[in-house]
């Protein structure tokens, strides 16, 4: 079994700055219900965004932000493709769709893509992509040749 989690560098960062700006709100105005609230849900974020961890057993991949939130599985034998791609700017960090597919990524452009059957794509950021790739090595499905069409 494999399993990582890449902890979210950038979030941290941005978090703690925009923190800083509430903790000196907070000591210039005070504790108002307001700001105690900014601050809860700061909190909140990076709690359940702090990482991503990515699981990969005998049947199935499973992923999951934080405490395994916000994430999905799939079935291996529905993969017929898993490959090494880098992200760009576009594809950004959380979650979300383009037109790459589902994008989840927490910190830096290093993904995996993986193909299902019926074509939809997935992107997994990683920094793991040799490791996450091997633990799938041999356990999804090759693509089946269609057979060539014989002439009349």
């Amino acid at each position: 079994m494999y399993q990582h989690k890449q902890f979210a560098l950038f979030i941290f960062v941005i978090l703690s700055w925009v923190a800083s700006f509430v903790g000196l709100a907070w000591y210039l105005i005070g504790a108002d219900m307001p700001l105690m609230v900014f601050a809860a849900i700061l909190v909140l974020v990076g709690f359940l965004f702090h990482g991503l961890t990515i699981k990969v057993d005998d049947s199935q991949i499973s992923w999951g932000f934080g405490p395994g939130v916000f994430g999905d599985k799939l079935q291996l034998v529905d993969i017929i493709e898993a490959k090494a791609v880098e992200n760009s700017f576009r594809h950004g960090i959380g979650l979300r769709i383009t037109h790459d597919g589902w994008v989840y990524t927490v910190s830096g452009f290093s993904a995996v893509q993986l193909t299902l059957k019926d074509g939809s794509q997935y992107r997994l950021g990683t920094n793991d992509q040799d490791g996450l790739l091997a633990a799938l090595a041999g356990k999804i499905s090759e693509p089946v040749a269609e057979p060539e069409p014989t002439p009349v």
